[in-house]
This record gives structure tokens, sequence and C-alpha cells, in this order.
């Protein structure tokens, strides 16, 4: 005669998890760690971003979310490295973010980079190879962009009555500056109106004087250029 043994199955063995293994697999110690490094590069990448900051208008809003992202790329990844399971769902949730916010200034995406990339080293456990990197990165971040050209572009916009004065502005625009390519002409019946970009000799900007005293010609503006805007 066969004994069939049957297995009793308690309330505990019902609702048993593995979240309680998770929790005490959290180390609270490693965590205060990650998070205060990357705070503390993320903190320098913002005063980095803001002694290089070179564009029209400084955005604090944007310099504090590079602090915001190392931290919550930290928080990410310490979470993926836990569980594998975990990761490859992160990915497929993180795969359908999309950001609608465009970004001005392209040293913009250096720093957007350089915080998130801070994020994942930190939160990896590499944490001397984070601060060695940030720290190379942001001394050739203040080296490079703060590195003042001398040969920066103009833009000169000269409004003429005629040809004739369009040549004589043309002829002192070529014996004044380094270097002139005519941008645009626009002609209408008010006149002519000359676009064009130059290279100054001496950074000295007299000559600007003289085009606007010759015959003809009614205005004169110099601006500076970096190609993407005028300011």
């Amino acid at each position: 005669m066969d004994t069939v043994f049957l297995s009793t199955t308690t309330f505990n063995d019902v609702f048993k998890s593995s979240f309680m293994d998770k929790v005490t697999s959290f180390s609270i110690v490693d965590t205060i760690l990650a998070m205060g490094v990357a705070f503390a590069l993320g903190l320098f990448i913002f005063l980095i971003y803001k002694k290089t900051f070179s564009g029209v208008m400084y955005s604090a809003s944007f310099g504090v979310s590079l602090i915001a992202m190392a931290l919550v790329t930290t928080f990410i990844i310490l979470a993926i490295t836990s569980n594998v399971v975990l990761s490859l769902g992160m990915v497929g949730a993180l795969s359908i973010v999309r950001f609608r916010t465009a970004v001005k200034e392209p040293l913009d995406i250096s720093f957007l980079f350089w915080s998130i990339s801070v994020g994942i080293v930190v939160g990896a456990g590499l944490i001397p190879l984070a601060v060695i990197g940030t720290i190379l990165i942001g001394v050739t971040m203040l080296v490079f962009v703060n590195k003042k050209s001398t040969d920066n572009p103009y833009i000169l916009v000269i409004s003429c009555v005629n040809d004739t004065a369009e040549k004589a502005a043309l002829t002192s625009v070529k014996d004044s500056v380094k270097k002139h390519v005519v941008k645009s002409k626009t002609v209408s019946k008010n006149g002519i109106e000359l676009t064009v970009e130059i290279r100054l000799k001496d950074m000295t900007t007299e000559f600007v004087n003289k085009i606007s005293d010759l015959n003809g010609v009614e205005n004169v503006v110099l601006v500076s250029y970096n190609g993407d805007y005028m300011s």
C-alpha cells in the first residue's frame, strides 16, 4: 500500500515573497555614499557650467538640473545593478521617454552628457574614475571654453543710398579689416543694405566711424557674431 504525503500550505507560504530579501540586501551606507559623491560632482559640474557660460541668457534652472540629473542617474543605476530583471524593465521604461525641450547652446549638450555619465559611473561603484574624469573634464572646459580668441568674426550692416556709396563703403571695409565676405545684399527703393562678415586687424572699431562719414552711407551697424546668432 502506497503512502501519499500531502504537503500542508501555510498562510505564510501563500504570501511568501522575495521583497524582504531585497530590503535586507539593500545597503544604506553605499547608497548615501554614492548619492553624496554624485551631488558633489554634480555641484562641480554646475559651477563649471556657470563659470564657462558665454551664451545670450543664463538659465539657473538648467544649472540646477545638471545636479539633479547626476543624482537621478545614480539612483537609477543603483537600482539596476542590484537586479537583472529590474534592469531590463528599466531599459524598456526609459526607452519611451522623450524630451521636448530644445537645447539652444551646443555646449549645453556636453554638460548634459557629462552629468549623466557621472551618475552612471558613480552608480556603478567606480567612484575614483568618476572623480578623476570629472576633474579632467572640468579643467579642459575651463581652459578651452574661456580661451579668448583674437580672430572673432563680426557682422557689419551698411545702409547705402546708391551703387556709388556701396562701392566706396566696400573699398573702405577692404582697407580697414583683415578679411571680409559679403553675406547678403538687399536692394529696395529706399537704398541698398549690405551684410558683411569681417575679421578685424587689431581689434579696433574706428573704421566704422570712417565708413559712416562716407557720402551716401546712411547707417552702419557692427555686431559680434558666433555663427548661430548675433548679440
